[in-house]
């Protein structure tokens, strides 16, 4: 579901992303403070410049969140994307298990549970990594520890739609 960007507004992104990225280079922020120095060398108003300096921070810090804003956007997309190509993988690939499919969608909490819970029953079989005995205990491990967190989660979904 893309939203299309009116005229303006891509205009305004290439205004922002030009803008960043000349005021981000070192020698802008050198020329910024030599300026400053030179307008009072000169004697100048010092309020004519602390107003334009305040107008001029407003500006940039705007177009610096519209950049990065559109940064997150652009980043957002390629991972939907490479989750659904990675899915793809796992339900393809033969003897891979369907439920890790899809596991980016449960809690941080829940996702580092499966992983030290799957990870505990791996160091519990030893320094025998390489039997195919001990490795498909650990696939069984890993996948009862998948099925409590679903079934945690599934239990979580039914009160709040319970309660709700």
């Amino acid at each position: 579901m893309s939203v299309e960007k009116s005229r303006l507004v891509v205009i305004g992104d290439h205004v922002s992303e030009w803008t960043s990225n000349l005021f981000a280079h070192p020698y802008v922020q050198v020329g910024v403070i030599i300026f400053c120095v030179a307008w009072f060398a000169l004697g100048l108003h010092a309020e004519l410049l602390t107003a334009a300096l305040s107008i001029l921070a407003i500006t940039l810090t705007q177009m610096v969140l519209n950049r990065q804003n559109d940064r997150e956007a652009e980043d957002r997309k390629r991972d939907v994307a490479m989750h659904a190509k990675l899915d793809e993988l796992v339900h393809a690939m033969k003897g891979a298990r369907d439920e890790m499919a899809g596991i980016e969608d449960l809690d941080e909490e829940e996702i580092e549970e499966l992983k030290e819970q799957a990870q505990q029953e791996i160091d519990a079989q030893g320094d025998r990594a390489g039997d195919p005995k001990t490795r498909a205990t650990a696939k069984a491990a890993v996948e009862q520890a998948t099925a409590k967190v679903k079934a945690k989660t599934r239990g979580r979904g039914r009160k709040a739609s319970a309660g709700g």
